[in-house]
């Protein structure tokens, strides 16, 4: 069981389950078709770890971590209070966990980052959480995410193309 099964974690620096060989070579196929790809990846260890067998020397990118969920941290799900997760469900956008981080904060700094990709004009590989993965695909587009969609799968591999800039090519 993954150490982190039924338990609330974003900032909580877990291991990740070991990436079976197979698992590695399916991601590598997912990203050959990048030119030479910026590698970046979350500083917590379950992003760290996948990222270092994608590519050589991945950028750590503080802005790709987890919300963090504050006291809820490591606790389990049903030990968080139901009143709690319902007013959350309720406004995902203005709730912040107790001694956590607000929606806001956590789209400001995905959205400097988005900034920072769209104007990098360069493939990038991002190693990061469900979280992150949720929202970054709109805000790279310059849309609203939706805060309430579901997340991609662990392993889950997310492409977004963004249209070419001034003096660049789709990317």
């Amino acid at each position: 069981m993954p150490e982190g099964a039924g338990r609330c974690y974003g900032r909580l620096d877990l291991a990740a389950r070991p990436a079976e060989p197979v698992e590695i070579a399916a991601l590598h196929r997912d990203i050959a078709w990048l030119h030479r790809p910026a590698l970046l990846s979350s500083p917590a260890r379950r992003c760290r770890d996948l990222a270092r067998r994608l590519g050589p020397a991945p950028r750590l990118e503080p802005r790709l971590r987890e919300l963090d969920f504050g006291d809820w941290e490591g606790m389990p799900w049903d030990a968080v209070p139901r009143a709690a997760l319902d007013a959350w469900a309720t406004d995902p956008a203005g709730f912040i966990p107790p001694g956590g981080e607000g929606m806001a904060d956590f789209l400001a700094r995905l959205g400097a980052l988005a900034e920072a990709l769209r104007h990098a004009a360069r493939d990038a590989v991002l190693v990061t959480h469900g979280g992150p993965m949720r929202v970054l695909p709109a805000l790279l587009r310059g849309e609203a995410p939706d805060l309430l969609a579901p997340a991609p799968g662990f392993g889950g591999v997310v492409r977004v193309e963004l249209p070419p800039g001034p003096g660049s090519s789709p990317r």
